[in-house]
């Protein structure tokens, strides 16, 4: 299906439109004031020599006389770019760059893109390791599970700078803010039964801020049917949230899952995933958020006139109701680069979704 298809026609831009805005220089460095000779002798040599030698001295000041402390890199391998799966080094470019415009827009955050050419997971935690002194901060972006997974499990380990994996925590966290405002809107609680369709970095992290803040009926299911104590396939990461949901141990498929459901939140990666029919199987007042992008699991003009369906939300900008990280990322960061943090916890990203929401 062609990403344009379905979008509200107010704000359905043309793909002609789209490669305009997207042109060549969507984002660049913006020079420091540089008018005479004087001021290059200070910004560059001789001058800029007695900087540096300060700071050998003194490593902390690194901060005060670089761009470093409010300076991130946006890291990818493009091995799982939005729902578009592995397009590769160069196809997923677009991504980060945009990303790094929202970061400057609404968190004045200054974010390189960097798209690497591996895929190796250790190549990958090498590069990180060997670029972090010039950055204040690392976004992991677009990153497949379960490598992204071990890759920032390791990174933070040793990172002196904060390493904010944006598909797990971002998600989870504009996932939640969603939650919380679609149970008050419907008077509902926690005791709500929820059903995550996709168990990659996007829905383990959600999981685990959910559960976090006290949700206990969650089932998630990924592309073989529901995370289950019986599964013998499952990576440590699915093995932690089998342990950790699906109380009642249910053995099935998607469709299964939903039966009864009250929330269904949808980071698949895969786009009509699901149908009108299985929502019908829902609860009444049903909260649906289909998030993969470009594509949906399923389409809000599919279900909207359900009797059974009280609230519609998609990761998509033409679309009501978006839940999308891009509320996250510029916020937190900067957060995270004030404050000096080098590790995110389970209380910052709930106070980060209470915040929003």
């Amino acid at each position: 299906m062609d990403v344009e298809t379905k979008a509200n026609n107010g704000n359905k831009p043309c793909k002609e439109e789209i490669f305009e805005t997207n042109l060549m220089r969507k984002i660049e460095l913006k020079r420091k004031n540089l008018k005479s000779k004087r001021d290059l002798a200070m910004l560059y040599t001789p001058g800029i020599a007695d900087v540096c030698l300060e700071i050998k001295k003194n490593e902390t000041l690194v901060d005060k006389y670089t761009s470093k402390r409010n300076l991130i890199a946006i890291v990818t391998d493009g091995s799982r770019i939005l729902g578009l799966g592995n397009i590769g080094k160069y196809a997923g470019i677009p991504v980060m760059e945009s990303k790094s415009l929202i970061y400057k827009q609404f968190g004045d955050v200054d974010a390189i893109p960097i798209s690497l050419a591996t895929q190796n997971k250790a190549e990958i935690i090498n590069v990180i390791k060997a670029i972090s002194p010039s950055f204040g901060g690392i976004n992991l972006e677009d990153i497949e599970s379960p490598k992204a997974l071990e890759i920032y499990e390791e990174l933070i380990k040793t990172s002196d700078i904060p390493v904010f994996h944006d598909d797990q925590q971002g998600t989870a966290i504009i996932t939640l803010a969603g939650l919380i405002n679609a149970l008050k809107i419907l008077k509902k609680d926690r005791n709500v039964k929820i059903c995550i369709a996709g168990c990659g970095s996007a829905g383990i992290g959600i999981t685990k801020l959910l559960l976090a803040y006290g949700f206990k009926n969650i089932i998630v299911t990924d592309s073989k049917g529901a995370i289950h104590n019986g599964r013998t396939d499952l990576n440590k990461f699915k093995e932690e949230i089998a342990m950790q949901t699906n109380k009642g141990n249910l053995r099935g498929n998607l469709k299964e899952c939903l039966s009864g459901a009250d929330v269904f939140i949808g980071v698949s990666g895969v786009g009509n995933l699901i149908k009108k029919e299985d929502i019908k199987q829902m609860n009444k007042q049903a909260i649906v958020f289909a998030l993969t992008n470009p594509i949906p699991e399923i389409f809000p003009d599919e279900i909207k006139n359900l009797d059974n369906v009280g609230i519609i939300a998609t990761g998509r900008s033409d679309f009501p109701n978006q839940i999308n990280n891009a509320v996250v990322f510029p916020g937190f960061m900067k957060f995270l680069l004030k404050n000096r943090i080098r590790k995110i916890t389970p209380d910052m990203e709930i106070s980060a979704a209470e915040t929003i929401a």
